[in-house]
């Protein structure tokens, strides 16, 4: 087998890999209707097309950012600022869907502990920033 073909290969296997994950986090986010109750919850209709064109544009620079090989000299200002909005992002997500399934009263209610949503929420948010903090510390400082 050549090279070349190789490489075809290699490529179509990965195009067809990329549509299979593409596919799946769309349905992901379109059957869980995560965006519209994000929407809903922060009351901004009005932003639709802004909240298109960020998901579009945020999926194809990431897509970008996979495949570029290289490194930027960013200042540490834009570096924090780009955290930030990433931490929001996954924060927001993973606040709507657990929303969307109703994880927190399910839990309470199954634990029998329900006098103690403040409790589980501060719990919760606290090992995400002691978490995040250890990892960025530990991994990626050392």
């Amino acid at each position: 087998m050549t090279e070349v073909s190789l490489n075809i290969i290699q490529a179509f296997i990965g195009f067809g890999s990329g549509i299979t994950v593409g596919a799946g986090f769309v349905a992901f986010i379109t059957v869980l209707k995560i965006i519209p109750r994000l929407i809903q919850l922060s009351k901004t209709a009005s932003f639709l097309k802004i909240y298109t064109a960020s998901i579009i544009s945020g999926l194809l620079f990431g897509t970008f950012l996979t495949f570029f090989d290289g490194s930027w000299q960013e200042p540490v200002i834009l570096l924090v600022f780009l955290g930030l909005l990433h931490g929001i992002f996954n924060g927001l997500l993973a606040a709507a869907l657990t929303e969307i399934l109703n994880v927190i009263p399910i839990l309470l209610k199954r634990v029998r502990v329900d006098g103690f949503l403040l409790w589980l929420l501060m719990a919760i948010m606290f090992g995400k920033i002691i978490g995040s903090l250890f990892q960025w510390l530990y991994f990626v400082t050392v």
